[in-house]
């Protein structure tokens, strides 16, 4: 094995059948094949080594350029994964996708691919383009050699082509028209499958559109994300075929979220966090053995800690999340919360780092400055555009504290308690009135993920009114009373139970022998 151009026969045996499967269009063999057999033999063959160079095996497969290209996917997909790829071999992936990509827009590939596949495909790419562009920020690492050929490869991995194709790939799979028209009944009702029709370009317009918010939310498009998704409804989660697919349904709900948070609609990332965090509780137990096993769990811990920061800056987006899930909560960031509700910047820092998406700059390093290195500009950038959000509101929470002791006070004797003038207490009021009216999307917006209300977000109301005996200015509080209402709790639970109903009565997994 230590031959880049030797090839084990059992190799050759993989890919003649693994041909064979796909001319034949057997989903359930190519699934196997595809996540089991191809990592069993990664990890007794090619552990810490790329695959067997695609000449190497094309006579075995008859020189077929569309299983070539498939092959040579799977091939830059596990060099990511195991060895450290040059920059050589970065640009040859990004010229094996276009052509993929390419032939399935511009051709009639007439072949039926496991949905996960066709899933992967999509998020290797977005994955591939995000490491290129944290490799090219990093200009005080390379060499004289890499920064000329740096010069060269302009469009390799360039934000506005990686749009670009995904964009094409949703225009061309005619996915808007169909999700417009039913709201994903038939995707859902079909598995994404049609009886002697091929399904890749189909679901890659699907998962496109999730890539095209995944890109907009790492360059830090948050509005341009929401925007992107549409005809996806996030908001009901009964319409989706993301969740047959959980890397998909993870990913839509992760990067929808965060984009929710960072402009402020907190009732809504509350809600899209509280949804997928219910649905990895449930699924996670049959993803033991995937290789994004990991990778779940370690989303699971991000988006608990983004909702953390959500319920601190907004404590009424506790009522939305479900028993569990602020059970789970509680026991992972109690403390946290706690430290941030008092204004510890620092915590909030330590939890968006955690949790934040892997920011990129989209426009290439200046790359006559060898000395420079801006693999964490973007990063800063969102994180200190967070952290003045939070600064702005750091005053909050005392004057709340003071205003649930009161049903009325004036503002002169406000202003003593908490030390400050009234001019500052204005503000500060203001400044509360303000961040307490959030945007939120509503059933009347359907699909439009960036639609909304401004609607009042608070576990507190008042209002600024004259005493007519004193003339003073006064601050009345609302009652804080609240009345618990059953309707959403029930519709919660009536929910969960339906769906444990529809998983008890789908099929049974088959469990494939290690």
């Amino acid at each position: 094995m230590d031959s880049p151009f030797f090839v084990p026969d059992i190799v050759k045996q993989f890919v003649y059948y693994f041909y064979r499967h796909i001319r034949e269009r057997n989903i359930p063999e190519i699934l196997s094949m595809y996540e089991v057999s191809f990592l069993k033999l990664s990890e007794r063959y090619y552990k810490s080594q790329p695959w067997p160079a695609v000449e190497l095996i094309s006579e075995v497969v008859d020189q077929d350029h569309v299983f070539c290209l498939l092959y040579k996917e799977m091939y830059y997909r596990h060099l990511y994964a195991r060895c450290n790829p040059d920059l050589r071999q970065r640009c040859e992936s990004w010229d094996n996708y276009c052509d993929l990509f390419g032939l399935l827009l511009h051709s009639n590939v007439n072949m039926q691919l496991p949905n996960q596949w066709i899933w992967d495909m999509v998020d290797e790419f977005i994955y591939q383009f995000q490491s290129f562009c944290q490799y090219r920020a990093k200009v005080s690492q390379k060499s004289p050699e890499e920064l000329e050929l740096l010069k060269k490869c302009e469009k390799v991995w360039n934000v506005l082509e990686v749009l670009n194709v995904l964009q094409a790939l949703v225009d061309k799979s005619g996915i808007v028209a169909e999700l417009s028209a039913d709201g994903g009944a038939a995707l859902i009702a079909s598995d994404g499958y049609l009886p002697n029709q091929s399904n890749v370009l189909r679901m890659l317009g699907y998962f496109s559109l999730v890539g095209l918010l995944r890109v907009h939310t790492l360059i830090g498009d948050y509005h341009g994300g929401l925007r992107a998704v549409f005809p996806i409804n996030m908001h009901e989660p009964s319409q989706l075929f993301a969740p047959k697919i959980a890397g998909c349904n993870i990913s839509l709900f992760y990067y929808g979220g965060f984009c929710y948070l960072m402009q402020r609609r907190y009732m809504d990332a509350a809600r899209m966090f509280n949804t997928v965090l219910m649905y990895i509780n449930r699924v996670k137990q049959y993803h033991t053995r995937s290789v994004q096993y990991d990778q779940i769990l370690k989303k699971n811990e991000q988006m608990y800690a983004t909702l953390a920061i959500v319920v601190t800056l907004s404590p009424a987006a506790h009522k939305l999340l479900d028993e569990n899930v602020a059970t789970q909560l509680r026991e992972r960031n109690a403390e946290k919360v706690s430290r941030m509700e008092h204004g510890d910047i620092g915590t909030f820092d330590e939890l968006f780092s955690y949790a934040c998406p892997k920011f990129v700059t989209p426009s290439p390093p200046p790359l006559d400055h060898p000395a420079s290195n801006t693999s964490q500009a973007a990063y800063r950038t969102q994180l200190n555009l967070f952290l003045a959000e939070v600064r702005s509101q750091q005053t909050l929470p005392l004057l709340k504290q003071y205003l649930i002791l009161y049903s009325s006070i004036s503002l002169a004797k406000l202003s003593s308690l908490m030390d400050i003038d009234v001019a500052t207490l204005r503000t500060q009021l203001a400044c509360l009135k303000n961040k307490t009216y959030n945007k939120r999307w509503g059933p009347q917006h359907g699909a439009d993920a960036t639609g909304g209300s401004f609607i009042a977000a608070c576990d507190i109301d008042f209002y600024l009114d004259v005493d007519p005996n004193t003339g003073a200015e006064m601050v009345i509080v609302s009652d804080t009373v609240h009345t618990r209402h059953h309707a959403e709790f029930l519709a919660r639970h009536i929910s969960r139970f339906e769906e444990i109903v529809r998983d008890l009565d789908a099929p049974a997994v088959p469990v494939v022998p290690p």
